[in-house]
């Protein structure tokens, strides 16, 4: 069957067919394999792209902006200080006007809403680059690394994510395993398991019923057993150090380390993170929580720099699979 997603916007997985998402890892291949031998690609020129950015960046900004320039398209930036969006105009209004000017826009933020409203109202597609409760682009970025590393295809493959299993993370990796017919755990403490949002287990669990996806939440380590990939998030960001002596007390015990890989009986399980990481105390962060005596580092160094760890190949991803989005529904 014959894939066209011109003019669809990207707000989350669920919004797309298991082909087409194949269509798109198979485009990402591509574009990369293009990249690497030097084929420069004109399939957005003379196209405008609007990149919004509510919250701070640095893969999903360059992604977003290398990727549409490579492919000859102009890229304007907006974030809050530089724009009237949801302060002096309204979403609706911003999104009705800039739909003038642009032919897709980017959206990183807080609210699903918004996406969704850009999307509806702008008359152009729209592209999800984070929202608290999903993150698209990042799924299909480790999906590409997952091939690249995994010598079977993904619908034998079982992701874990440990840590905090009812964050953004853990609820894109829930959409992209139902969708593709993956196996998937999410692993994390009781207390957290309980609070994972049901509306969201029941969507994943009727697009697995026709995929054949295993979907599961669990507190139990055993739930680790044969995974392929072990996939952690930090427990902490910016703007929430009110919450991080509560979080590390609960999540130390789900911190990856060498233990935990060994847990998987799989020699070969890889680490994922979408990154950024505390892995060390190199950052202020990690640094300024450690004197006060809490340590938030969500992996040890020692996996993060290990042979297991992909975390930098899945990071250059973010380019070649956030460029095929756009390429897939505004290129030429």
């Amino acid at each position: 069957m014959a894939v066209n997603l011109r003019g669809r916007s990207f707000l989350t997985l669920m919004d797309f067919s298991p082909e087409e998402i194949r269509y798109l890892l198979d485009l990402a291949h591509d574009l990369k394999a293009k990249k690497r031998a030097g084929i420069i690609g004109e399939t957005m020129k003379g196209k405008n792209v609007c990149l919004m950015f509510e919250k701070t960046s640095t893969r999903t900004r360059c992604s977003f902006d290398v990727g549409a320039r490579e492919e000859g398209a102009n890229v304007v930036f907006l974030d809050s200080k530089s724009s009237q969006v949801g302060k002096k105009e309204s979403i609706e209004d911003s999104a009705k006007v800039l739909g003038r000017f642009f032919d897709g826009i980017e959206y990183r933020g807080f609210d699903q809403k918004v996406v969704e409203d850009l999307a509806k109202y702008s008359g152009v597609p729209v592209w999800n680059g984070l929202t608290d409760i999903d993150h698209p682009t990042q799924i299909l970025a480790d999906m590409l690394t997952m091939e690249e590393h995994i010598a079977k295809p993904l619908k034998k493959c079982k992701v874990v994510f440990v840590g905090d299993v009812r964050n953004n993370m853990a609820y894109a990796w829930m959409y992209g395993c139902a969708k593709m017919g993956m196996k998937f755990v999410a692993y994390g403490p009781q207390e957290l398991v309980d609070q994972v949002d049901s509306d969201v287990l029941a969507r994943v669990d009727e697009v697995a019923k026709v995929t054949g996806a295993v979907i599961e939440v669990s507190s139990k380590l055993e739930s680790i057993k044969d995974a392929d990939v072990i996939y952690t998030d930090i427990w902490a960001s910016m703007g929430e150090e009110d919450q991080i002596p509560e979080r590390v007390k609960l999540l130390t015990p789900f911190r990856v380390d060498r233990a935990m890989l060994e847990a998987t009986g799989n020699d070969d399980v890889i680490f994922m993170h979408c990154l950024p990481s505390f892995h060390d105390f190199e950052t202020k962060m990690a640094k300024e929580q450690m004197e006060l005596g809490y340590d938030i580092r969500e992996v040890t160094d020692e996996v993060f720099r290990s042979r297991n760890s992909v975390v930098f190949d899945e990071a250059e991803n973010r380019l070649h699979t956030i460029k095929a989005v756009m390429v897939a529904t505004i290129g030429i």
